[in-house]
């Protein structure tokens, strides 16, 4: 399928809503892993992509710079971000201060249907972990990210739910480089513990069992530094 879908029987939205949806067409094509850390990104392309002018292009190119998905270099144009190992640090470092907060106001939030909402997550989860092929893949990575999302909303605070948006964005990039497993990295059953304390509306377990979540997927990450062999060494010369 291609990137671009029609955006609304009556044609392209106009304006602001034009460059919405170009930046939201890319950033899920960033976040499902279809779109590569690196690849670049060109105005032009773009443009005739999604039948815009340049101008509208690079404002959409400008909103994912801001939002860390998207590098922007001076004299040779965009490209979607390549985190470095200490970058991916700060990703998760972040994660860990945000989202213990996040979930002990979900706890005390939470309604039946807020718990029904993502026990249904958690089973649409399960359903793409068990099925085959790269395209159940994306969506379990991306169904997984969304768990985090949904938590944010039930929290009731727009400004973190912002957040969050970028920071399960950045982590999808962070795993699609240095994941080990090519999975999700996000534990089904962790995500079940951490409903199951939301349902008992203890914030303090929930809070303890999303900082070990998060400990768990950036452990299956590896960062470690590496340094390039002289020209000589990579021939073995």
């Amino acid at each position: 399928m291609s990137l671009i879908d029609s955006t609304s029987a009556g044609g392209q939205p106009a304006g602001e809503d034009r460059t919405q949806a170009i930046r939201d067409r890319l950033r899920d094509a960033i976040v499902d892993h279809r779109l590569a850390p690196g690849t670049k990104l060109s105005e032009s392309e773009v443009g005739g992509l999604f039948e815009v002018s340049r101008t509208v292009a690079r404002a959409a190119l400008q909103m994912l710079a801001f939002e860390g998905l998207v590098r922007i270099e001076r004299n040779r144009g965009a490209f979607v971000a390549n985190p470095s190992p200490e970058e991916a640090r700060q990703v998760f470092a972040s994660r860990r201060l945000i989202e213990p907060g996040i979930v002990t106001a979900a706890a005390e939030r939470a309604t039946a249907g807020d718990v029904a909402r993502l026990r249904a997550h958690l089973a649409a989860e399960r359903r793409h972990m068990h099925a085959r092929g790269p395209e159940a893949r994306r969506a379990e990575i991306k169904a997984s990210g969304e768990f985090h999302l949904l938590l944010a909303a039930v929290a009731g605070n727009a400004i973190l739910q912002r957040f969050m948006e970028e920071l399960v964005a950045r982590s999808s990039l962070v795993i699609a480089l240095y994941g080990r497993t090519g999975a999700s990295s996000c534990g089904h059953d962790e995500h079940d513990a951490i409903v199951d304390a939301l349902e008992r509306r203890d914030a303090k377990a929930a809070a303890a069992l999303i900082v070990s979540h998060i400990d768990h997927i950036e452990a299956d990450l590896d960062l470690r530094l590496r340094t390039s062999p002289s020209l000589k060494a990579a021939l073995n010369l």
